[in-house]
């Protein structure tokens, strides 16, 4: 585990089994009726990390792996660390209360990061902390949160985030540009950054996009093409609703994560551990998708079908003035970044569930709709079709997405967060 050694923590490898955790098991650290401090602390990271910062969705998943990562790792040790600590695992005692830990890692990491913010974090900070009697077990929980937070925010020293990366533009056939109406370029440095926990940002590379001369590539062109477009007449209102609601910036898996939180009646440790799975697997789900993309540099479909005509296929018919029904985002095709984030969180969902049918829904201000879902598999299938119903992703995108994300997650989950 390389992390440990640029956080400058000693440990060894272990060889652990993992074990999903049932929402019903006692973890032993905050069980208790009021608010989860861990359900609170995610939401505050969101209005930080989007609602003020804006981060999009390709730069979010670094800040909450940081936020729920630390957390994780002070909640664990307060626990008596049973499960496999992420980055560090501070002295701590069994006394030391989970919710000033959960509220001092997340509130270092918010402020290390969004240092212009600290006036209205410390706020939030404040809050929580007047929640708390005062007294050793506070005071020991504040050391144990901010110890955790001080290692991941050394782990993340000089991880390549924000570079001066840049994608590269070309005119010919397949090849990346950017996009109307913005015409915008951004993210490259993600798909170059240091990983989290997988090795090596290409240990999930994919056989790449079809050949524009084949008959694989004419039925990815002609499906986006007809369901994609702005103005379609083959896709249904359903299908609209769900193309914009997965679009969503605020991203709808916040908010799930955090209702499952509470309808499974997590405690503490268990929403801290299953946050920290999601998350620290999603940055690297991220990370290995944009170096996927900036390996295949492929066309949009804006792009593609703007310029049909010169891909060489007889079943690609040119449309110069056809639009998506989404904007486009600013970087470029293949994989789907949305199906890699997707399937990863949402196997690590099932992982710590140890099962796939527990229903859940969201809301999204930019549909105006709540989407309802019975399973985990069931939220991956829609968000695969949902990409093409948008005109932003080709299906071989897509489903190549969900293999990255479901290798990275995997990988993930049995390198971290098992059972000690």
């Amino acid at each position: 585990m390389g992390k440990r050694l640029w956080a400058g923590i000693a440990a060894c490898v272990l060889a652990l089994t993992f074990a999903p955790a049932p929402a019903t098991a006692s973890a032993g650290a905050g069980s208790k009726t009021g608010p989860n401090a861990v359900v609170v602390w995610n939401a505050n990271a969101q209005t930080a990390i989007y609602e003020v910062a804006r981060q999009g969705p390709y730069v979010a998943p670094r800040s909450f792996a940081m936020v729920q990562g630390a957390v994780y790792d002070a909640v664990n040790a307060i626990a008596g660390k049973p499960y496999q600590p992420y980055v560090s695992a501070p002295q701590a005692r069994r006394t030391d209360s989970p919710d000033a830990a959960v509220a001092a890692a997340a509130h270092r990491i918010l402020v290390s990061l969004f240092p212009d913010q600290a006036a209205s974090i410390d706020t939030m900070y404040a809050e929580s902390l007047a929640a708390i009697p005062d007294g050793r077990a506070k005071a020991g929980g504040i050391r144990v949160g901010v110890a955790a937070a001080d290692a991941m925010i050394a782990f993340r020293v000089d991880d390549g985030a924000f570079g001066p990366a840049t994608w590269t533009t070309a005119s010919g056939p397949g090849q990346w540009r950017p996009t109307p109406p913005t015409y915008a370029s951004d993210g490259a440095w993600v798909g170059l950054m240091r990983p989290f926990v997988i090795p090596r940002n290409d240990m999930f590379r994919t056989s790449g996009p079809p050949r524009l001369s084949g008959a694989a590539w004419a039925r990815d062109y002609n499906e986006v093409k007809s369901l994609g477009a702005v103005n379609s007449t083959t896709r249904t209102a359903d299908q609209t609703q769900a193309a914009i609601w997965w679009h969503d910036r605020r991203l709808t898996e916040w908010e799930i994560k955090r209702q499952l939180a509470q309808t499974q009646h997590l405690n503490t440790l268990q929403a801290a551990r299953m946050m920290a799975m999601a998350d620290v697997a999603n940055a690297d789900s991220l990370i290995a998708c944009f170096n996927e993309k900036k390996y295949w540099n492929f066309w949009r479909p804006v792009t593609a079908v703007q310029e049909g005509a010169t891909d060489g296929n007889p079943a690609t018919v040119a449309d110069p003035a056809w639009m998506p029904l989404l904007v486009t985002p600013p970087f470029p095709d293949f994989t789907s970044g949305h199906t890699c984030s997707t399937a990863t969180i949402m196997l690590a969902l099932r992982q710590f569930f140890g099962r796939d049918d527990i229903a859940f829904s969201a809301y999204s201000a930019d549909s105006g709709t709540i989407r309802h879902f019975d399973s985990f598999s069931a939220a991956l299938a829609e968000v695969v079709e949902a990409r093409i119903w948008g005109g932003v992703h080709y299906r071989s995108a897509d489903e190549q997405g969900v293999k990255i994300g479901t290798g990275v997650a995997k990988y993930v989950l049995s390198h971290e967060f098992g059972r000690r």
